[in-house]
């Protein structure tokens, strides 16, 4: 059964990554900008529910929609300041843009919230389920976990296939100035895509913490470039990808930590990202795009 858990295990994890990725292959795809803050933002929406569950006793539920909401006023002031700005520019001050909001955000969570790592309760508190007369036992958070992502993927492919908005998006990402062109408000489609990402980047932060319980202002940092990784492994720019590719990056940390070597999981991980590159370079679900001359 111990290959059951670790299996069960690497698919919750990786449900956390494919949940973050997802933030990170909407914005890439549609605004086509690397947003290295994800991370950080993550850390930020798990203070909010920590605080407003422990120092303001909310019910955790609520607490988790606060930080939905704060996440999400902070993802489109984000994308406001310091990346529509830079619309036009070289990707290269974008992606350094993007780093120094990381630290940025870093550096205000270590002066208002210290550099000690708090213990992060679980705040779904779901029972267990217990199978196999005891021998197997899987936690609620993490069943809950792995539904969650699911819904979310279904629902975000469900929303850019059949609403307008979505219709904007796909729009967007194929070509700015014929979708301006065509009536579409690009401004506005891309503040919406930055809010999305940063809303699941909170549910994301919850689910992370209440499985590790620990956090502190660098938690969202390795998971959010393990999500970038996650998101380029399944091919960045497609929802699907991100989803097989969170779950696949889990299920191989997960299985190399416990059957490897823990100190080595994080290099096998980046190793077999490696190897899928060279195999196929855009990714598992990436297309092949041609530049417009």
């Amino acid at each position: 059964m111990s290959f059951i858990s670790y299996l069960i295990a690497g698919i919750s994890l990786g449900s956390i990554y494919a949940i973050m990725a997802l933030g990170y292959t909407m914005v890439y795809g549609i605004a086509k900008m690397l947003n290295f803050a994800h991370g950080d933002v993550i850390m930020i929406g798990s203070y909010v529910v920590f605080y407003a569950v422990n120092s303001f006793g909310w019910n955790p539920y609520l607490s988790i929609l606060a930080s939905v909401a704060v996440c999400t006023l902070l993802g489109i002031t984000i994308e406001k300041v310091a990346y529509k700005p830079l619309r036009r520019a070289a990707s290269l001050a974008v992606l350094i843009t993007a780093i120094g909001v990381s630290y940025f955000l870093q550096n205000i969570a270590l002066l208002l919230f210290g550099s000690d790592s708090k213990s992060f309760p679980d705040v779904l508190g779901l029972p267990a389920l217990v199978l196999f007369h005891g021998s197997l036992k899987i936690p609620g958070t993490t069943i809950f976990t792995i539904i969650a992502c699911i819904i979310i993927m279904l629902g975000l492919m469900t929303f850019v296939r059949k609403t307008k908005a979505g219709q904007a998006m796909l729009a967007v990402s194929e070509d700015k100035d014929a979708a301006m062109l065509m009536g579409v408000n690009v401004n506005n489609t891309i503040s919406l895509t930055f809010a999305i990402g940063s809303g699941l980047a909170a549910i994301a932060g919850v689910l992370l913490c209440s499985q590790y319980h620990v956090l502190n202002p660098y938690t969202g940092a390795l998971p959010g470039i393990k999500a970038f990784t996650a998101a380029v492994f399944g091919g960045i720019g497609s929802i699907p990808g991100a989803f097989v590719g969170g779950l696949l990056l889990g299920i191989i940390e997960d299985l190399s930590s416990a059957y490897i070597s823990s100190q080595l999981a994080n290099a096998i991980v980046f190793a077999v990202l490696i190897i899928v590159l060279l195999v196929k370079p855009t990714g598992l679900f990436g297309k092949v795009t041609r530049e417009k001359v």
